[in-house]
């Protein structure tokens, strides 16, 4: 079935994906693909995917955010990047209230953790920060497991960041919301409330690429 004719939208996507691996040599999440071609929301993309992967143009780990294959594409791309990464776990962040200071750890000294190199590109600038508290529980990030941040200058609204409150001198994690003359700082845990603070008071130090779960609780 697949030489069925693609829609317009679904080619965009299927060049999209095969664009992405070029680029990273890691398949993108279905947010990605959502930004990447101006699509409305999530769930078009979903739809949009499913009739690939019926048609036989991907193949789909429903259980991996990042768990999409273009069919007949050369898996050999994948040995132009390095591996695996070492990244730095250079302290801990609270998922709850701001906790005081990012450890400042030297990532020479630090300990570290291992991610495959078809996770991770030679471009990215990349550490880790171990999780404390619970306000991201519904977004599947819970007390002691590892989030790994990609240092960016900007990021979009709704994306997972690593948020240095600069009057508070207290850094957190949450997703990020611009909203007019304020910044919404928001929890994933119903029973919490978001932090409401001025643009200049917040700076970004990281974009939340992956978690990596503590198995041991």
């Amino acid at each position: 079935m697949a030489g069925k004719r693609l829609s317009d939208k679904q080619d965009r996507i299927l060049q999209f994906l095969n664009g992405f691996l070029d680029d990273h040599g890691y398949p993108p999440t279905v947010r990605d693909i959502q930004y990447g071609c101006d699509i409305s929301s999530t769930s078009v993309v979903d739809y949009n995917l499913r009739i690939l992967q019926r048609d036989g143009h991907i193949r789909r780990s429903p259980d991996i955010s990042r768990g999409l294959e273009v069919v007949g594409r050369d898996r050999s791309a994948v040995a132009r990047f390095p591996g695996p990464i070492r990244v730095p776990i250079l302290g801990a962040i609270a998922a709850g209230q701001p906790l005081p200071n990012i450890s400042d750890i030297s990532p020479d000294n630090a300990e570290s953790v291992e991610l495959p190199a078809t996770m991770v590109s030679k471009n990215r600038q990349l550490y880790a920060l171990r999780v404390r508290g619970q306000s991201m529980i519904d977004a599947l990030v819970d007390d002691g497991d590892v989030v790994i941040l990609e240092t960016v200058s900007s990021v979009r609204n709704g994306e997972m960041v690593a948020a240095w409150l600069k009057n508070e001198q207290a850094a957190t994690l949450k997703r990020v919301y611009r909203e007019g003359g304020r910044v919404r700082l928001q929890p994933a845990n119903s029973q919490m409330q978001p932090i409401y603070t001025d643009p200049d008071n917040v700076e970004v130090h990281g974009r939340v690429l992956t978690v990596i779960r503590n198995l041991e609780r």
